[in-house]
C-alpha cells in the first residue's frame, strides 16, 4: 500500500509519541498525529511521508476518545507542553499505568502474568494542577520588534506567548509581566534565533514549595546589561518574595538553557526547599524534581523497597543534589553518592552538611567509571539505587553494578522504554523484577515515572 502526502485516512489512536502526537497505525504503517488521543477515531491527513511512518493532520474526530475533555489552558492546541491536557485526568492515569505494562511485556519480554503480579496501582495526584517548582521561559520578539514569552509550540522554536502557564506556580506570571514590563522600560531587547542579537535568552524560575523562596535566573548573551541596577531594584520591589536573582551568561549558538558562567546579582544565588523532612540547596544548575508534591510519593516507594534496616551500605547513582542518598541514610549504615555534575555535588555536600548526615559521602565521577573502581577494589554494595537520565544506563554501567554484588537494585525511572531495556540486562545478569509501581510527576503530559525493586537471585 503506498502512502503519499495529502491522502485522507481514517484511523484509530491506540498511544502517545514523544513529543506528544496520537499513534495510529494502518497496515502496520504508523500514522502520527498531533491533537489525537488514544481512542479517537479520526479523519487524518497526510503532511509529511516518510518510508516507514508519516506524520498527519487532525482532519475530524469521527469517535471521539471516551477521556477527551475541553482543555483549560487556551493554548494548549498551540503550546508543545501538555500533550495530552484534552484528556481526562483518570483516564491520563489508566493510559500511563498501559503505558508501563506494556513496555514491560512488549519490549521488555516479560510475562503479562508476572507484570499483573508486581505491578501495583498507578499513583496519581489529588490537585494535577500548578505542581511546578519550575519553569523556564524562552525569550523572543514578536513580530513588531517587542519582546515576548512564552512556550515552544512542538517540533519548533516559535514562541507561544503564555505566562502563565497553568502547571507552574501563580507567581511565575506576575514575574514575567513585571519582567517584560521593564524590559520595554529601559529598552532590553530579546535574544533573536534568527539574527543572534539580542540580550535576554531565557527566564528560570525556581521556587521552594516549603520555603516560599524564589530565584530568578536571567539567562543573557552577555555579562552586561543596560540599566541592571534599575531593572533589578525595579523588580525587587514589586516582588519582595524573591530572594535571590541570578544572571546565567550564554553567549553560545546552542539549545543548551544555562551557560557556564553566573553570578549572583541579588541575595546568596540558590534557594532552599524541604523535602521528606530535610533541608535542600538549590543552584540554578542543580537537579531537584520539580513536583515536590509527587517526589515525596516517588522517594517514599523507593525507600519501601530498599527495604533498608539500618546495617546496609548503600549506593546512590546519579545522585544529583543527593536527595536519594540522604533520606535512604537515616535507614543505612553507610550511603555513597556520585554523580557527575560538580554543582550538584557542590550542593549535595552542603545538604549533607546542613542536615547534620554523617554517614554520607559524594563524589564528583561518571556514575560507571566510579562502579567498575569500586567493583575492581573489592568493593560491595548492598542496596543499589538508580536513578538515571531519559537515556538510562549503559550495560558497561550495569555490568560494573552487577559487579558489586548488591542484593537488592531500586531503579527509579522517568522512560519507561529505557527502563525496560535495562531490566532486561539486569535480568540476564541474575536479578527478578519483585515490584513496580509508576508514580505521575507529570500530569497533562505523556511523561511518566516508574520505581522497579529487583533481587538478586544468583550471581552473575
Amino acid at each position: 500500500m503506498g502512502f503519499e502526502k495529502n491522502q485522507i485516512y481514517t484511523v484509530t489512536i491506540e498511544d502517545i509519541g514523544a513529543e506528544g502526537e496520537g499513534i495510529g497505525k494502518i497496515e502496520g504503517f504508523s500514522l502520527f498525529v498531533k491533537d489525537a488521543l488514544p481512542g479517537d477515531v479520526a479523519k487524518v491527513k497526510l503532511t509529511k511521508v516518510r518510508k516507514n511512518y508519516a506524520f498527519a493532520r487532525l482532519e475530524e474526530i469521527i469517535k471521539p476518545s471516551p477521556g477527551r475533555v475541553e482543555p483549560c489552558c487556551p493554548v494548549s492546541r498551540q503550546c508543545g507542553g501538555c500533550q495530552i491536557q484534552a484528556l481526562s485526568y483518570g483516564k491520563q492515569l489508566a493510559f500511563k499505568q498501559s503505558k508501563v505494562e506494556n513496555n514491560l511485556v512488549r519490549i521488555g519480554g516479560f510475562e503479562p502474568e508476572m507484570i499483573r503480579e508486581i505491578m501495583e496501582p498507578i499513583i496519581g495526584m489529588e490537585s494535577p494542577w500548578r505542581y511546578r517548582n519550575k519553569a523556564q521561559y524562552p525569550f523572543g520578539c514578536s513580530k513588531d520588534g517587542t519582546p515576548v514569552t512564552g512556550f515552544y509550540a512542538g517540533r519548533t522554536h516559535v514562541i507561544i506567548p503564555n505566562t502563565d502557564c497553568l502547571l507552574g506556580a501563580r507567581e511565575n506570571k506576575r514575574i514575567l509581566d513585571t519582567i517584560l514590563k521593564h524590559m520595554r522600560q529601559y529598552q532590553v531587547a530579546a535574544y533573536d534565533e534568527g539574527t543572534g542579537q539580542g540580550l535576554v535568552r531565557h527566564v528560570l524560575v525556581r521556587i521552594g514549595h516549603a520555603t516560599g523562596q524564589i530565584m530568578v535566573v536571567l539567562v543573557l548573551t552577555s555579562p552586561v546589561m543596560p540599566s541592571k541596577n534599575n531593572f533589578m531594584k525595579a523588580l525587587r520591589e514589586l516582588h519582595p518574595e524573591i530572594t535571590t536573582i541570578v544572571i546565567n551568561v550564554n553567549d553560545r549558538d546552542t539549545s543548551m538553557i544555562l551557560g557556564e558562567k553566573e553570578y549572583a546579582a541579588y541575595g546568596r544565588g540558590y534557594i532552599e526547599d524541604e523535602l521528606c523532612g530535610m533541608t535542600f540547596r538549590i543552584s540554578p544548575k542543580s537537579f531537584y524534581q520539580v513536583n515536590p508534591v509527587q517526589t515525596e510519593k516517588l522517594y517514599g516507594k523507593a525507600m519501601e523497597y530498599a527495604c533498608l534496616t539500618g546495617v546496609e551500605t548503600v549506593l546512590d547513582a546519579y545522585c544529583g543534589t543527593g536527595t536519594i542518598g540522604m533520606i535512604a541514610s537515616r535507614h543505612a549504615a553507610s550511603v555513597l553518592g556520585v554523580e557527575l555534575n560538580r554543582d550538584a555535588v557542590r550542593d549535595a555536600v552542603n545538604n549533607a552538611k546542613q542536615n547534620q548526615i554523617s554517614n554520607i559521602r559524594f563524589y564528583e565521577n561518571d556514575a560507571g567509571d566510579f562502579l567498575l573502581e569500586l567493583a575492581q577494589q573489592g568493593g560491595k554494595l548492598d542496596v543499589l539505587f538508580l536513578d538515571p537520565p531519559r537515556s538510562g544506563s549503559s550495560e558497561a554501567f550495569l555490568n560494573a553494578a552487577v559487579r558489586t554484588g548488591p542484593g537488592r537494585i531500586v531503579y527509579i525511572s522517568c522512560q519507561p522504554e529505557t527502563l525496560v531495556r535495562d531490566l532486561r540486562i539486569l535480568v540476564r545478569k541474575g536479578y527478578k523484577a519483585e515490584k513496580c509501581v509508576a508514580v505521575d510527576m507529570f500530569p497533562y503530559t505523556d511523561s511518566i515515572e516508574a520505581v522497579v525493586s529487583l533481587v538478586r537471585e544468583k550471581r552473575a
